[in-house]
């Protein structure tokens, strides 16, 4: 009878250790599964170069970059076109007297850590469905109109191709400001142009369709898909954005904030 009454306490008392066991387990398996992927898919170099970007440059430019005193550089050109820290760098160990932006004698190692936590806020920003579509103006919106125009008109070259009274008239209501921004610094949409000169001398010119080392294909005027060996004909590609791309490393800080605050006033 004393075994028959402690044989079946013995095996509640087993039942509820496993039970607490594999709780324990659980919860543990939980607390990997979230923590584990936030441990490994940190760079430690981003994560330095938050640290030393909120000691160094968060009071200007706001804790995330995201901007405050000084302008917002999650989707700064100059940090787009910086390749570890080549043009941060600079920037960082000269400052900009004329913009109130001291230098700072960071060592190389410490430019590269910010370089890395920048890069790594613009590449979260532009992949992340968070971003929103109506993007503070304010932050976008450094520039001066009247020195964008200005450029416009002159050293940028832009009444070449386009016209504030014609193919740019009231591009600011048919744009979100961030996306004019993007519009701007990388205009899309245009196909290559190819030209190619028969052995008669006759030109065949269309949007470009195909092209390797040995075929080259078109569709021409009348929208008919054409193609010709490289070997027998004359070719000549014309990129009609090659202009914007060769403006693009010839851009300043202060060429982009006025030339988007001029074009966001063309309403």
């Amino acid at each position: 009878m004393k075994m028959r009454r402690n044989g079946p306490a013995w095996q509640t008392h087993l039942a509820r250790s496993a039970i607490f066991c594999a709780a324990i387990i659980f919860l543990l398996g939980l607390w990997n599964s979230t923590a584990w992927p936030q441990s490994v898919s940190q760079d430690p170099a981003v994560e330095r170069g938050h640290k030393q970007f909120e000691q160094a440059c968060g009071f200007c430019h706001g804790p995330e970059a995201t901007g405050a005193r000084g302008p917002d550089l999650v989707r700064s050109p100059l940090v787009a076109h910086d390749v570890k820290g080549d043009k941060l760098g600079e920037i960082i160990r000269l400052g900009r007297p004329d913009k109130g932006m001291p230098a700072m004698p960071l060592t190389d190692e410490q430019v590269l850590d910010i370089a890395a936590y920048l890069h790594a806020r613009a590449a979260e920003a532009l992949n992340s469905g968070g971003v929103p579509s109506k993007y503070p103006i304010e932050k976008l919106l450094t520039g001066d109109p009247g020195a964008g125009k200005v450029f416009f008109n002159g050293a940028g070259g832009c009444k070449n191709c386009h016209s504030s009274t014609g193919d740019l008239a009231t591009i600011a209501t048919k744009y979100s400001p961030i996306d004019l921004q993007a519009h701007m610094l990388y205009p899309g949409g245009k196909h290559t142009i190819v030209v190619v000169t028969l052995p008669s001398g006759k030109q065949v010119k269309g949007p470009l369709a195909h092209a390797d080392d040995f075929v080259i294909a078109l569709h021409d005027a009348s929208g008919w898909y054409q193609s010709f060996s490289r070997d027998r004909v004359k070719v000549e590609l014309q990129d009609p954005l090659t202009a914007h791309r060769e403006l693009l490393d010839k851009l300043t800080q202060a060429d982009v904030h006025n030339l988007f605050a001029y074009l966001e006033s063309l309403k």
